[in-house]
């Protein structure tokens, strides 16, 4: 109903590549959540972003309390 109306889908906490699968064909536009990546600093970020390893799951460091 969400795509009829012009919205995006966005899927929030996915954790599982089953999840990601079903999401995909259902067509959501968005998917995030420990399954990508635990929160990470600003700094964290940008690094994944300069070696390439944003979006690789289990790839990203958890974020330094």
């Amino acid at each position: 109903m969400a795509h009829v109306l012009g919205l995006r889908v966005v899927a929030e906490g996915v954790e599982r590549a089953g999840e990601v699968e079903l999401l995909t064909r259902w067509k959501c536009d968005v998917i995030q959540g420990y399954y990508y990546s635990r929160p990470v600093t600003a700094e964290q970020f940008s690094a994944l972003l300069a070696n390439g390893t944003l979006g690789k799951s289990g790839q990203a460091p958890r974020a330094s309390p």
